[in-house]
């Protein structure tokens, strides 16, 4: 069964291209406009991996990572932030909550599927530890 990835992301342009490249490399991908509708998508079909920006309407990124981060049910899915605020700050208190990646805008498609197929490939062995 192929990864499922949601990207919560405002840019069209970027969805699109994020949403091309990961599928071509066989993940399946859902996309999110905003802050609010990806914490209700998380909460409702939780994907294998969340690509996320931070600067997304309606709840910034931050919000959705606290709030995904503090839910045992969404804990354990791996998080890339994805932002063009690439401050030492903003990479420091993302990390703190739990993000499991940080990369910035713009990306390099190679990057972001190589992080991506490492995070679904530690979430796949992780599940598999824990079935007895």
């Amino acid at each position: 069964m192929a990864t499922c990835v949601l990207i919560a992301e405002d840019e069209p342009h970027i969805v699109e291209s994020l949403s091309f490249v990961l599928e071509r490399e066989g993940f399946t991908v859902r996309a999110v406009l905003d802050g609010d509708t990806a914490l209700r998508e998380l909460r409702a079909n939780a994907p294998d991996l969340l690509i996320l920006d931070l600067m997304l309407p309606r709840m910034n990124g931050f919000e959705v990572l606290k709030a995904a981060k503090a839910d045992a049910a969404l804990k354990r899915i791996p998080v890339i932030v994805l932002t063009a605020k690439g401050q030492a700050q903003d990479r420091r208190m993302v990390e703190e909550i739990g993000a499991e990646g940080f990369m910035t805008k713009p990306f390099s498609n190679r990057e972001i599927v190589e992080r991506v197929r490492e995070l679904a490939a530690a979430q796949t062995a992780g599940r598999n530890l824990e079935t007895p």
